[in-house]
């Protein structure tokens, strides 16, 4: 352990193994899923920014094209109404799930400013540009139509 780092398990190798297999087919329908549900909110009237680089909205949208096969299924996005707004959202989601973890084929919803964020203050979120009522989404491998649905009526 001191020279090689951890090393995992045999049913741990076997995951990796049987997981690596798949994703590229994962990861191609996270970020199809990623820009539609990009670009149906980016219309929505309630969301005032939507931050992904398959955007043509994002301010590295040109440089993102240059070095990525794709925009990958993180989506970054603003609401009305600030983090009482944004909590509302995640609690009345039914397809994502509120979460913090990132990578897993189902669709979680969480709020910078109550997770990953929360020792900062308000002042030291802004300057880092996550204000009041952003949202961020890492999207699944889920139907991308539901998931617009669920957002949609969740914001509603």
């Amino acid at each position: 352990l001191k020279l090689l780092g951890g090393c995992l398990d045999p049913h741990g190798c076997f995951l990796l193994e049987r997981g690596i297999k798949t994703l590229a087919v994962r990861m191609r329908a996270h970020a199809e899923a990623a820009q539609a549900v990009a670009e149906a909110l980016e219309a929505h009237p309630k969301v005032t920014e939507v931050l992904y680089p398959g955007l043509p909205s994002h301010p590295d949208h040109a440089l993102a094209q240059q070095l990525l096969r794709n925009p990958g299924g993180m989506v970054s996005f603003t609401v009305q109404g600030g983090d009482e707004a944004a909590l509302r959202l995640c609690r009345a989601v039914r397809v994502a799930k509120e979460a913090t973890s990132l990578g897993g084929v189902e669709t979680l919803i969480s709020l910078p400013f109550n997770t990953s964020h929360v020792a900062m203050s308000a002042e030291d979120r802004l300057a880092a540009g996550i204000g009041p009522g952003m949202v961020r989404l890492s999207v699944g491998i889920e139907d991308p139509a539901d998931l617009i649905a669920d957002l949609g009526a969740a914001l509603g």
